[in-house]
């Protein structure tokens, strides 16, 4: 094991700014950051066996588990159809359409709000179904 540190730190450090700041090689911060995950691993004695101050290791473990929170989050946002097409059976009575004046809804949006419309005439259920079909709703806004 040791061995392998020793040349993951000699492999970290590809050059140095103008600055003297280190410029480090993404595939070995890779591997130091997954070996931080270890179950029992130091970040200070693994950033002091690598030459790197312990803050940067820190920071790289986080932004690590940022990156990867982001892409958990992206593929669970993608956009899917909130309403779905559904026939209604409208009865005949007499050869006679007949169609109700007043129909109630409730609509479950993805962030969790649920928006809940009694009596409305059918005009006024149709372009709040239009509405609500446009409107951006974002999944992280739920409690």
């Amino acid at each position: 094991m040791a061995d392998d540190l020793e040349d993951l730190a000699r492999r970290l450090v590809v050059g140095h700014k103008r600055d003297g700041r280190s410029v480090y090689d993404e595939a070995a911060k890779s591997e130091l950051v997954a070996l931080c995950g270890q179950p029992g691993a130091s970040v200070s004695r693994l950033a002091r066996e690598c030459g790197v101050n312990a803050n940067q290791l820190s920071r790289w473990v986080r932004e690590h588990g940022e990156r990867e929170q982001r892409a958990i989050a992206a593929s669970v946002a993608a956009p899917r159809e909130a309403f779905v097409a559904v026939p209604v059976a409208v009865p005949a009575v007499g050869g006679e359409d007949v169609r109700p004046s007043r129909v109630s809804l409730q609509a479950r949006l993805p962030n969790g709000v649920v928006v809940d419309v009694q009596e409305a005439g059918l005009r006024q259920a149709a372009e709040i179904i239009e509405l609500l079909g446009r409107m951006w709703c974002s999944v992280s806004t739920s409690g």
